[in-house]
């Protein structure tokens, strides 16, 4: 194995960590809630910490990359996401509560830059596109996150015992697979840039846009999926936690397969189609009353927006020189979703119905449909010229 299938295995392996960390702690969120008696409102509250700090430390990333090299810097920040699984389970009331998911949005704010960043330069040196199939291996890590979680929740065990046991998994294989990561450096004309929020070019602003839908409605799925099924569909505490295990299924399935599908049909055309996919889900949803339907529901959710954040930080990732920082742009306008979603959520939900809610974000939903057209520019940076003439045919 050569130096550039070795380091698309070990990035592969870190997007994986990523994916189950947050798998893990999506199945728990049902325990904590009831150990803190939140009510939807306050949760939804709680949620939004990690949006906020990730925010913040987005732009950040390109500095410890430039600092460390990106092989140090991924497996550190991997490492560090890891351990902040441990605090939230920990915590003790509100504020506590609060204060670890900062911890956790923190981490997760430069590490997801860092491996993004990673995943281009990897696509760059493969001459096609793997950002799909890379946030494919997210979601299967998020599948067994969240299947271990489904498992130790229907087990009855304790949410300290189960999340400290995964973060230690976690802590092994980011050591492992970060020995074989290619080491970039950022430009040096890095150093000059500033701290607080990176907004994209004005061209890309349209695909951050189309990004923020997807992950507005990632975040409402991930936070809220087993709450659903508790609440409204009646489904028992495991039940409820598969939910988010059908999401994750689902969506790790669709993107092995987006980067074979990009090729065929152009960027464009898979985005318009995987919103109008997961529209369907967002409505099946709202009217299931049961709990196959309502998993049925996050399935196709799953499925549509599968692609969506990928092909956005890919075509980021392919603007300029600097991955780091184009990729941090487009992430801060995509993640304020996860700013906004945990949050509006709760309220909607708390003022109305969770129903209410989702029909909110089966209407975002539909701006991926209407936003499509803005990944036709970008083709041929990110995807290589055969990825054009597809585009082509797709107009």
């Amino acid at each position: 194995m050569n130096e550039i299938s070795r380091g698309r295995a070990a990035v592969t392996m870190i997007f994986a960590v990523h994916g189950a960390a947050l798998g893990a702690f999506a199945t728990r969120i049902p325990w904590i809630r009831d150990q803190l008696e939140l009510d939807p409102v306050a949760l939804g509250a709680a949620l939004v910490a990690p949006a906020i700090s990730a925010c913040f430390t987005m732009p950040m990333s390109g500095r410890v990359t430039r600092w460390l090299g990106s092989r140090r810097a991924i497996t550190l920040m991997s490492v560090l996401l890891s351990l902040t699984l441990i605090p939230p389970v920990l915590a003790t009331s509100l504020p506590l509560l609060w204060l670890a998911l900062l911890a956790y949005g923190a981490a997760t704010g430069i590490a997801d830059v860092a491996m993004n960043a990673g995943g281009v330069d990897v696509e760059r040196r493969h001459g096609r596109s793997i950002m799909s199939g890379l946030h494919g291996s997210w979601s299967v890590g998020g599948l067994f996150g969240s299947g271990l979680g489904a498992l130790a929740t229907w087990a009855g065990m304790d949410a300290r015992l189960h999340l400290t046991l995964m973060a230690a998994l976690l802590v092994a294989v980011s050591i492992a697979s970060g020995r074989h990561l290619l080491d970039v450096r950022p430009p040096a004309r890095e150093a000059t840039a500033t701290g607080g929020f990176v907004w994209p070019a004005r061209a890309a602003m349209a695909i951050g846009l189309v990004g923020f839908c997807a992950q507005f409605a990632q975040g409402a799925a991930g936070n809220w999926s087993a709450i659903y099924l508790e609440d409204i569909a009646g489904a028992s505490a495991g039940i409820a936690a598969a939910s988010f295990t059908a999401f994750s299924c689902t969506m790790g399935i669709v993107r092995f397969c987006g980067d074979r599908l990009v090729g065929r049909w152009g960027t464009e055309r898979v985005i318009r189609y995987s919103g109008a996919v997961s529209v369907a889900g967002g409505l099946l949803i709202v009217m299931g009353r049961d709990p196959a339907p309502a998993i049925a529901g996050f399935a196709l959710l799953g499925i549509g927006i599968a692609v969506v954040v990928p092909l956005a930080f890919a075509s980021a990732g392919h603007r300029g020189d600097d991955p780091n920082r184009s990729i941090a742009g487009v992430a801060t306008v995509t993640y304020l979703s996860n700013l906004v979603a945990p949050a509006a959520v709760g309220a909607i939900a708390g003022a109305t119905s969770l129903e209410t809610a989702f029909l909110l974000v089966t209407l975002l939903l539909g701006c991926v449909v209407a936003g499509a057209r803005a990944f036709r520019a970008s083709a041929s940076a990110t995807h290589g010229e055969a990825h054009t003439t597809a585009e082509r045919r797709s107009a």
